[in-house]
């Protein structure tokens, strides 16, 4: 979260994390930051939806006990289904977006990843479909629309894991919950802006180009901000950069593409007032911090890259044991609870990368051991998938 961001909160117990390179503010008081509103879906995904020759197991009924259930369907879940599969268990998925792609697709579908091996460059929605393709192809039960509010064991030492619409079975879990459920910070001390949220104000681009031909503002100073700046410096009539202070907290390189693009860059300024007509925005008045001068700028769309609030919500009562906001786990990605491991964002470990890359390796190291759980017989390491497509041929 940038210095500013950090300032403007306020809140206590308030630590920094991050969603790919969108950054956020970690809270615990579970009512400061509900999940938005979902849509609810429940079906299993079946053989025939992503067709693998040779690589589908038969798809499970949703009642049924599942031999490892993941908790979040974003990049990282979806390959931990992707590998738990590959060892042969049978998989569900829960996670309570309405769709897959966790945070990813929510956050920024349409911004480019440049730190996913493979990808020299990627856009989060085509990151997303390709791990959609990868993890659904052993056939997993996916349930969206569904938010796991309680963990406990059955009678014969499997998990009961409670939703807010069912009860699901399961003899190992992995949590990839990322940072658990975000809101957008909104602007300190600026008048009311809610009604214009999603026509004239936006937090996140969904759809590059409802910005076209329009004189855009963006507030900001992490990458966000200055990704979103040369994203769309090429559809906007006209874009404008401000940040309080001279300071950035975004990769150096993007601080000097911006500098050098045609964005009007504006440090030391913030948002004073804005002005609308017939339910849309019309300009905005920002001012130097350092002179109180002001300045009256004509805005047709306001883009807020202010960070996110965070809460991983009922997990913290599951349990486990927490580290800085986060569940703590060991080098197989196992919690303190027996069975249950995390990975992705929301696990915590000695010197820990917040990146989709690392995610992928946390997925597969907790599918293996997983598998080894359930089965102590097998091998944690069963070889390479390359090994495996011989074996078949």
């Amino acid at each position: 979260m940038a210095d500013e961001e950090r300032q403007s909160s306020g809140g206590a117990g308030e630590r920094e994390g991050s969603v790919g390179r969108a950054r956020v503010a970690i809270v615990d008081d579970r009512h400061e930051a509900p999940p938005g509103p979902r849509t609810v879906r429940q079906q299993p995904v079946r053989e025939d939806v992503m067709p693998k020759e040779g690589m589908q197991l038969p798809g499970v009924p949703v009642d049924s006990l599942f031999d490892c259930t993941i908790i979040g369907a974003g990049p990282t879940g979806l390959f931990a289904a992707f590998y738990a599969g590959m060892r042969e268990m049978s998989v569900k998925i829960i996670d309570s977006l309405g769709d897959l792609g966790g945070q990813v697709s929510a956050l920024y579908p349409e911004k480019h990843i440049y730190d996913v091996g493979g990808f020299p460059a990627v856009k989060g929605k085509d990151l997303v479909a390709a791990c959609v393709e990868q993890g659904l192809q052993f056939g997993p039960t996916v349930c969206l629309g569904e938010r796991v509010q309680k963990l406990g064991r059955a009678d014969d030492g499997t998990f009961v894991l409670q939703t807010d619409k069912h009860i699901h079975h399961s003899r190992t879990v992995i949590i990839c919950a990322g940072v658990g459920a975000f809101t957008p910070r909104k602007l300190p001390n600026a008048p009311a802006i809610d009604d214009l949220e999603g026509r004239s104000v936006f937090y996140f681009v969904r759809e590059p180009d409802v910005f076209r031909d329009q004189d855009l503002l963006i507030v900001g100073g992490g990458d966000s901000a200055l990704d979103w700046a040369l994203a769309l410096e090429p559809l906007a009539r006209s874009t404008t950069l401000i940040h309080r202070r001279d300071r950035w907290r975004a990769h150096e390189d993007t601080v000097n593409k911006v500098l050098e693009s045609s964005v009007n860059v504006r440090t030391f300024h913030e948002v004073k007032d804005i002005q609308r007509a017939n339910g849309r925005l019309t300009g905005v008045t920002i001012y130097d911090n350092r002179t109180q001068t002001e300045t009256q700028l004509p805005v047709d769309r306001l883009l807020l890259c202010l960070g996110f609030i965070a809460n991983i919500g009922p997990i913290r009562d599951w349990g486990l044991e927490m580290v800085d906001g986060g569940i703590a786990v060991d080098s197989t990605m196992a919690t303190s609870i027996p069975g249950v491991y995390a990975a992705g964002d929301v696990a915590r470990f000695p010197g820990k990368l917040h990146l989709i890359a690392t995610g992928f390796g946390e997925a597969a190291t907790a599918a293996n051991h997983a598998k080894s759980f359930i089965d102590p017989q097998s091998r944690v390491f069963p070889g390479h998938s390359s090994e495996k497509s011989k074996e078949g041929q």
